[in-house]
């Protein structure tokens, strides 16, 4: 069925309509909008956002036209018969994600790009035109020579795509518009809300992502039933209702043990991540406390248990999934994009709930450690799987489709597609988890150069954030009477300090812990907050349960994990003979380190097994200065082997 274009109009100003991925209807805390926080376009997450705006979402555009995804919406509402539908069951979603990172940038843009605008209304236009009349939209089901609706509820993907749309539709609401989007979008919630309500299909989606949509249209609409459907999914959750294919497991679709009752993440991280995230929405705008406290408490474990460095999540290949405690393999490491998205996506609204700095430090390190790894410098390129251990060299992408998520360089384009998508509606819309307000004051989350009004403040940031120390908030405008400016100290942050400087000159620096630093005063326009943050190279040791890198160190610098990679190595030196010398503090060098080390010189081969009675082999070793990167920046000069964890000398 094809929906008349309706001309955009603004929607009324009210806490619903606010410019934010997450608004509960519940707690005092409430992010910033998308347009009240402008970071400096040459800055670390600036020039990110930049980027993207101007390469990431077109050529994601371009690669789904290339590839007949978006034709796969044409063809459905010329009524054809498919034969060969091109892309997975779960294209349509990437096309959703795409319209969400459209909106949340024009939404957020002080002037909207037109080309930007004009691709955005012809793409809602195509996808509008594939939606039946009683609201269902899916380009894989339920159209001549596609399945039949619902015919495949474990692998199909169905609600999944639904899922997608729906937090387009938010997207595209929030940032002030009720239009074609947004009610193709409500029209095919409702749909979905009839087909599985309280008297419809006992069933659930193999891959969560309806439960956290549903909720969140459900604020932003004013939508009761959609947030009581999302909670009808949660608790239908982990009955073991989904067939089960071989080779995967009950557990992969998250339906091997209800949420309640689940101590920890596991199965495929991203469903795992998406559906903990609906199940906080749930909790929240419900009161349910036992949900919300079984949902942080699963969130501490993992994270104390099943987390990478990096702040990835997911330590298998098979599945995609979370291994068993310390099940933490460096080379092995899957840590998809998607999860480290996903991640964030959880990690948020448990602070907005909590106001808990945890959650905020988790998010800092999966921001600058997975997020920012992802994208090429020019944004046209992606990496999927991101391993802390690299042992060889991938070769370099041509301008093709990806076919193996793990291949050690940034592809263009991948045949499951999520991670582009995902990347460029986090960075379209990141403004949103730089700082929160409740009716004490602001708190600043996460540093970047730029400026940001909330809370009756207006703050500008000046810092080079992580390259250097020192953030600096100036007041230009602040609410009548006492308020409170909070900044966040992070947890590796020892010997950070803290300055207020009023109108009449720069007041002393003194120390502060880690957490909160809290500045409570009538402030004026003039004032300043200085906050300086250790930026020296600090080893970090592994939990020696973690097996699979017992024996070796990591050297992060402030919120940076750095890496060795062979590109810094002197000719016929391999990255695995490297080790460093813990005796010596690593040297600050820009945003990276160097550390004193060693090669060990490999000695020939004497057993017929890589194994020797006698102790390990001595062939001698070489002094070696090592240099250190950060990590979100290798491969940038080409394909290279890479390791963060390193084994240690004597």
């Amino acid at each position: 069925m094809t929906l008349p274009l309706v001309t955009a109009r603004a929607v009324e100003e009210s806490d619903d309509a606010r410019d934010v991925p997450v608004a509960p209807t519940r707690g005092s805390l409430r992010g910033a909008g998308v347009a009240a926080v402008r970071f400096d376009p040459q800055g670390f997450w600036g020039s990110r956002q930049r980027v993207n705006a101007s390469a990431t979402l077109l050529h994601c555009l371009d690669w789904m036209e290339r590839l007949g995804w978006i034709e796969n919406f044409d063809r459905v509402a010329r009524g054809e018969t498919t034969t060969d539908r091109p892309g997975w069951q779960f294209s349509d979603s990437e096309v959703y994600k795409l319209l969400e990172a459209m909106a949340w940038e024009l939404g957020r843009a002080a002037e909207p790009d037109p080309g930007l605008t004009t691709a955005f209304d012809a793409l809602v236009e195509r996808v509008a035109a594939a939606q039946d009349a009683d609201g269902y939209l899916d380009t894989a089901f339920g159209h001549p020579g596609l399945p039949p609706r619902y015919s495949d509820l474990a692998m199909g993907h169905e609600l999944y795509n639904a899922g997608h749309l729906l937090q387009a539709a938010v997207a595209r609401h929030r940032t002030g518009y009720d239009d074609t989007l947004v009610q193709l979008a409500r029209r095919a919630a409702d749909q979905l809300c009839e087909e599985f309500g309280p008297t419809g299909r006992a069933m659930v989606c193999g891959h969560p992502e309806i439960e956290v949509a549903l909720a969140e249209a459900g604020r932003a609409f004013g939508e009761r039933r959609y947030l009581e459907q999302a909670s009808l999914f949660i608790e239908r959750r982990g009955k073991g209702s989904l067939p089960v294919r071989p080779l995967l497991s009950a557990e992969y679709f998250q339906d091997d043990v209800p949420v309640r009752d689940a101590t920890v993440l596991r199965g495929h991280a991203v469903r795992a991540l998406y559906l903990t995230a609906g199940a906080v929405d749930v909790a929240v705008e419900t009161g349910d406390d036992e949900l919300f406290e079984a949902v942080a408490s699963q969130w501490e474990n993992t994270v104390g248990r099943r987390t990478y460095l990096t702040g990835g999540m997911g330590s298998r290949h098979q599945d995609e999934g979370f291994g068993d405690d310390w099940e933490l393999p460096a080379d092995r490491a899957y840590c998809e994009t998607c999860a480290g998205v996903g991640s964030i996506m959880l990690a948020w609204r448990l602070y907005l709930a909590t106001g808990e700095v945890r959650y905020a430090d988790l998010i800092e390190r999966t921001l600058f450690n997975v997020i920012a790894t992802s994208p090429s410098a020019d944004g046209r390129a992606f990496f999927y799987a991101n391993p802390l251990h690299q042992r060889e060299a991938g070769e370099a992408a041509a301008d093709g489709v990806n076919n193996r998520a793990e291949g050690g360089v940034r592809a263009p384009w991948f045949d499951v597609s999520c991670c582009p998508t995902n990347v460029a509606r986090t960075l379209a819309s990141l403004g949103a988890y730089t700082a929160a307000a409740d009716d004490e004051g602001v708190a600043l989350l996460q540093y970047a150069a730029g400026e940001i009004r909330l809370g009756g403040f207006h703050l500008v940031v000046e810092t080079d954030y992580p390259r250097t120390s020192t953030v600096v908030v100036r007041v230009v405008e602040a609410p009548v009477g006492e308020a409170r400016l909070r900044m966040r100290v992070p947890a590796w942050a020892d010997t950070a300090t803290l300055r207020v400087g009023g109108t009449d000159g720069a007041g002393d620096a003194s120390p502060v812990r880690q957490g909160w630093a809290d500045v409570r005063r009538e402030f004026a326009p003039g004032d300043s907050v200085t906050l300086e943050l250790p930026l020296h190279p600090r080893l970090t040791w592994p939990d020696r349960r973690i097996d699979a890198v017992r024996g070796t160190v990591a050297v992060e610098r402030g919120p940076l994990v750095l890496c060795l990679e062979s590109t810094d190595l002197p000719a016929g030196a391999g990255i695995d003979g490297i080790r460093v010398r813990t005796d010596v503090e690593p040297e600050p060098l820009a945003d990276g380190a160097r550390i004193a080390g060693e090669v060990v010189v490999a000695p020939a081969a004497t057993e017929p097994l890589p194994y020797s009675a006698n102790g390990e082999p001595d062939g001698g070793t070489e002094p070696l200065d090592v240099t250190l990167i950060p990590y979100h920046r290798w491969a940038e000069r080409g394909p290279s082997t890479m390791r963060v964890f390193l084994p240690t000398a004597g």
